[in-house]
């Protein structure tokens, strides 16, 4: 497997861990020691503790962002490009996405958290349309 594939794993895998730490303890502790009604957590109303919505939002964030990094993995795969920009740049989109993640998680989000979030995110931008330069240019 090369390197931008196992990062594309490591992206699914901490896209998991994310909804069991958070979504997940927060709903199975309710449903478990408070006699929550599983059918009482609705999705389309903003409900729970503040670190249990960010984790929901931060989640939501690693969904949006999971098929865009699959689809540029897919084609570099597809035509069989290596290289250490291309392996540098997917392991910087994992570790900015659980940089990101974190920082949305396990902080109030004040002025400076979300400055540092949005930076966490602005380099996966910046990592995909490079990846996506490198494809382009590598396909024409």
């Amino acid at each position: 497997m090369t390197i931008p594939m196992w990062m594309l794993l490591g992206f699914a895998t901490w896209t998991l861990l994310l909804l069991m730490a958070t979504v997940g303890v927060y709903r199975w502790v309710a449903i478990l020691f408070s006699s929550v009604p599983i059918a009482s957590f609705r999705s389309d109303q903003l409900e729970g503790e503040d670190w249990y919505r960010r984790g929901t939002r931060a989640h939501a964030n690693c969904v949006e962002n999971l098929p865009v990094f699959g689809v540029i993995v897919f084609v570099i795969s597809a035509l069989d490009i290596n290289g250490s920009a291309v392996n540098y740049l997917s392991t910087l989109v994992l570790i900015a996405r659980v940089g990101q993640s974190l920082v949305h998680v396990s902080h109030e989000q004040t002025n400076t958290f979300v400055a540092v979030r949005f930076t966490f995110f602005c380099v996966q931008l910046v990592c995909f349309l490079a990846l996506i330069g490198i494809a382009v240019g590598y396909g024409a």
